[in-house]
Parts: structure tokens; sequence; C-alpha cells
């Protein structure tokens, strides 16, 4: 139950926050003072973040995901149960161990007019490989060799138990062969097969877009689509209340409460696949040992971070692996125990004192839980401050390793895809922003990636999750629930646990 005090604090934040906003909001997508009967075929979606690109390859953001998902399409793309599932693609055989064969839907458009072929999806895939922000999805792929205009042959460098899902990634989008020849930029013109067209990016503020009529699932319910950009919380629910926008993406954990008591207001929630750590630059001193991460470990409360950070809404990890999938334990993990915190602290013959340590973050919600854990680390005598920065900025520090430590997280459908990104050397200056490495750990993971029988994969995957939570590489801190909040009179709105809406889905009610 929340307490009083939760409830005061939120209600002022909002009576401080909303004069300032709905001053500052202009009417969106033609709406009226006197209601939204005038904008039927708009939508004005809130997101905290703003994509660092429009590019599906330059990038490996989930706010970049939600703009890619409607510019562009995938070969295959994940259903309810996070299984893959053809999208641009009509019929699939898998040939022997290391070939696979695609047939293209028919008659698919790019936002320009030009018809998909089997050229364009090789010469995608090919141009992706070169990306280093995305390219561990595409390790499963060796080659692409086209048979005809819509046939082709997908050969992989050993038996492949992640091709599928790795096909349903963003940084497997299907450009068209042309523009890239072309050099187009695809970050200011986006031209995919996707239900949305962009119109106009403004900076800072919105990214607007329209449906694209010839879209080969059929045209989208909304014709016009903006996405503004609402860094804070309370903000944003503010303006869903007040009617400024009729979507929230990352729905404020301290309002949910009153969304839910709003009966023109629907809130959407779902477990979900995606987590959150303390992540840890391994290549920092002090970080470097792995008793100073098993102490930093210990001594955070994940209960009190979730409440204060999420007020409940959350799950508490201790396994560096999401729970609930294939392969994830608990086996060597460490739990909450300040008195065992400081005991790995001393086994580390470091003081603690002389660990420089900064938190940063890019949004409230992770400030929040930085506050916590800075509280938490105190008591083992390790310093911490907290920074917050815009997302663009996060991603780059983090990436590159300008860091000590910061809040972050990642979101896959599969194990195997999730290890990959988070701890193989190969995805350090990508998403492996621990910047661990073990050889062991590679071998395992790429053994798991090659082994297609389940059980086996499995003994594998559980092997891989015990030796990490064994080295400690960053202090796991809660797996999510998807949250989502819009106006009642929306219909058509589905999550599955990766967050994935079907915005073409989505319109308003009769």
């Amino acid at each position: 139950m929340r307490s009083k005090k939760t409830k005061w604090l939120a209600g002022l934040l909002a009576a401080v926050l909303s004069a300032s906003l709905l001053a500052g909001c202009a009417q969106q997508s033609g709406q009226s003072e006197g209601g939204k009967e005038e904008a039927r075929d708009s939508i004005v979606i809130a997101t905290a973040n703003e994509t660092p690109s429009l590019h599906p390859y330059a990038h490996n953001s989930i706010a970049g995901t939600y703009m890619n998902d409607l510019t562009y399409s995938t070969l295959f793309r994940t259903d309810a149960n996070l299984q893959p599932e053809p999208n641009l693609v009509e019929t699939y055989e898998n040939l022997d161990d290391t070939t696979w064969q695609f047939t293209l839907k028919q008659g698919v458009q790019f936002h320009d007019g030009s018809v998909l072929t089997a050229e364009d999806v090789k010469a995608s895939i090919e141009w992706a490989k070169t990306f280093s922000e995305i390219n561990m999805y595409n390790n499963s792929v060796e080659s692409v060799e086209v048979v005809d205009e819509s046939t082709f042959l997908i050969h992989t460098p050993t038996p492949s138990a992640t091709l599928l899902y790795d096909l349903c990634h963003h940084g497997n989008a299907i450009l068209s062969k042309k523009m890239i020849d072309e050099g187009n930029d695809f970050n200011e013109n986006p031209v995919g097969t996707g239900p949305y067209k962009l119109v106009e990016w403004k900076h800072g503020d919105q990214v607007e877009f329209e449906a694209f009529e010839d879209y080969f699932m059929g045209a989208p319910a909304i014709q016009h689509m903006t996405w503004k950009i609402i860094p804070e919380g309370s903000s944003r629910t503010i303006a869903l209340e007040a009617g400024e926008v009729d979507f929230v993406v990352e729905v404020e954990a301290m309002d949910a409460e009153r969304i839910q008591e709003n009966p023109d207001l629907t809130l959407l929630e779902h477990e979900a696949t995606n987590v959150t750590w303390l992540m840890l630059n391994n290549e920092k001193p002090g970080l470097d040992n792995v008793n100073v991460r098993h102490a930093i470990n210990c001594a955070i409360d994940k209960e009190s971070v979730i409440t204060v950070a999420l007020n409940n809404v959350g799950q508490s990890l201790i396994s560096q692996c999401p729970n609930g999938m294939m392969g994830s334990t608990d086996e060597n993990a460490d739990v909450y125990d300040v008195e065992k915190a400081k005991e790995w602290m001393e086994k580390s013959g470091v003081d603690p004192a002389s660990i420089e340590m900064s938190i940063i973050c890019s949004d409230d919600k992770k400030k929040r839980a930085g506050e916590v854990i800075q509280a938490n680390l105190k008591e083992i005598g390790i310093e911490c401050g907290i920074e917050n920065m815009d997302l663009a900025t996060y991603l780059s520090v983090t990436t590159d390793g300008d860091y000590t430590a910061s809040i972050g997280g990642y979101n896959s459908s599969e194990m195997v895809n999730y290890l990959v990104g988070v701890f193989t050397t190969g995805s350090i200056d990508a998403s492996n922003t621990t910047r661990y490495s073990n050889p062991e750990v590679d071998a395992l993971i790429a053994q798991a990636a090659s082994t297609v029988d389940d059980q086996a994969r499995e003994q594998l995957l559980l092997q891989v999750t015990a030796l990490l939570n064994q080295e400690c590489p960053q202090a796991p801190l809660w797996q999510a629930v998807n949250q989502r909040a819009y106006d009642a009179d929306l219909q058509g709105v589905e999550i599955n646990a990766a967050g994935n809406i079907r915005y073409e889905n989505i319109s308003w009610k009769a």
C-alpha cells in the first residue's frame, strides 16, 4: 500500500508542474479547446527520451526502437509469446544445418514506391554487419545468397539457435538497396516498408509521422502520429490527464495509481523481460576487482530501490540474467547483506575510500534508484556522486566506457541474444557497457548459440549464468513491469513482454 506521504508528494509535484506544462503545450493534432473530437485521425504519444537516431543500424536503444518500428520492417518479428513469426517473409525452410531458404511476401513497397526484392535483403544485412552498435545480431549470418527476385538463402557459420530471433531485431531492418548504394542518410530520411512515414523531426521536441497508405499489412487507422518528448514523468502524466497527449509510453510509477483511478484513462501492465542493473565499468580501478563488485552488489537494498524508484512496481533481481528465460538461475548470486558486503570489501584488499565512483542516470526513475544506492554504498565506505544526463549523452559515455557506474538496462526476447549483447567481448564498445571480458564465457555463449537441441542449450546457459553470477560484472536491480497509459477511447492496444506495441493497430473508438 502506498503511504499518505507518497501520495501527498505526488500531488504536490503535479500541482507545481501543471501550470507550466499546460501553459507551454500547444493544442496538438488539431484538437480544439472543447475536446479531441476533431482529431480522431491523430494521436499524440509522450515519451521520456529522444531517439539517438532514426537510422536502424546506428543505435541499440529502446527509444530508437520505438521510432524504427514505425518506419521500417524486419523479416521476422516477435509475437505475444516472444516467438519469432514471419513479417516480410511469406515462407521459410531450414534446408540443412547451416542453410535457410526464405521467400518474401509479394508486392511489399518501400515508402518511395519501389518494390521489395531479395537484393534489398542481401544489401541490408551485409551493410548492417558493418555497424558496431548492432552487429552482434548479425553473427548468425555468414552470407546471403539471392536465388531470384523474391527468394534468398541465409548461410550460417554453424547451426544457429538464434537466427530467427536475430532477424526480428531492428538492427536487421530491411532497407532499399538503391538508397543504400546512393548514400541515403537514413537518419534524416528513414525510408522503409513500415506503417508510418516521417514528416518532421523537431529535435529536442517531437517527431511527426503520417500513415503509409500502401503498408503491406494494411493502412494504419491513425493517420497522423506525433511523439512528444517529455523527460519528466509527472509532466507526462499531467499532459495525459489534460488531454495534451493521448498515450504515455513510460508511465511515472508514482502516478500509476492515480491513472488507474481515472475513468477516462487506461493503465496497461505486463510483466517484462527488460532488466535494469547498476552497471560497473570493469576496467576502472577498484571496480576491476571481483570482490569489490560483490561487495557493492551485496550492499544494495534492492527492495528499497524498487520502492523508491518504481513505487513497488517491479521484481527484484539477483541473477545477472532475466528471470523466466531459458538458463536463468540464482546459483552463486548475491543477496542483500551489509555484513557480507563488508567481508567482500575486506577480502578485496581495496580501501573503499579510494574508489572514485559516480552513478550516471538518464531519467528521474534511475536518479531515484541512484540515491538509494548512494546511501547503501556509504554504509561500506564507498562515497559516490550522481549525475543525470540526456539519453544521447548517456549512451555515448557508457558505450565509450567513459564512466565508472551507471544505471541502465537491456531488453531481449531470447537468452542467447541477451548474453551476446551484454557480456561477450565482441560487444564491448557496443552494448557490453561493463566492458566485461571472459574467454570462457565467450566460448560457452558461442556454443549455446550453435546448439539447436533445447535441453543441451539450456544446460550450457545454466553454466553461463552461474559463472556470471560468480564473476558479478554488475549489480542486478530489477526486472520491470511494463506500464503504458492512454486515453480510454483508444482501442487495439496490445503489449508483449518485450514491450512491443503494434501502433499501426491502434484506433479511436467510433
